[in-house]
């Protein structure tokens, strides 16, 4: 059985025991949501993404290029490669680094 997490995506189709998931276990999610690409995908489980973001110098009234890398949690339902979009929703602390949940695959 699928848990509402509050969010318009596209529930996963396997079912599984992750107490991490979303969407089967007893993790909440709230605050932010994060979109990016995966860059990393070697720890068990935790995926790295990074996200470009424009960063504007008020001083010199231009933009630089900027990234945000995180570490988020994988459930056992999402099949995640790196290269893929993912979206992501902040989760309490799983982990020293880890604060957020993979829960849709966008292509």
């Amino acid at each position: 059985m699928t848990q509402n997490i509050g969010l318009k995506v596209k529930e996963p189709t396997r079912e599984c025991e992750d107490k991490h998931c979303p969407f089967h276990g007893g993790l909440s999610v709230r605050g932010k949501l994060f979109d990016g690409k995966v860059t990393g995908s070697k720890a068990r489980q935790t995926i790295t993404l990074q996200k470009d973001a424009p960063l504007y110098f008020s001083k010199f009234k231009r933009y630089a290029r900027g990234t945000s890398t995180i570490h988020a949690h994988v459930p056992s339902c999402i099949d995640v490669e790196t290269g893929d979009h993912v979206l992501t929703a902040e989760c309490r602390p799983i982990s020293k680094s880890v604060s957020y949940v993979v829960v849709e695959v966008k292509a």
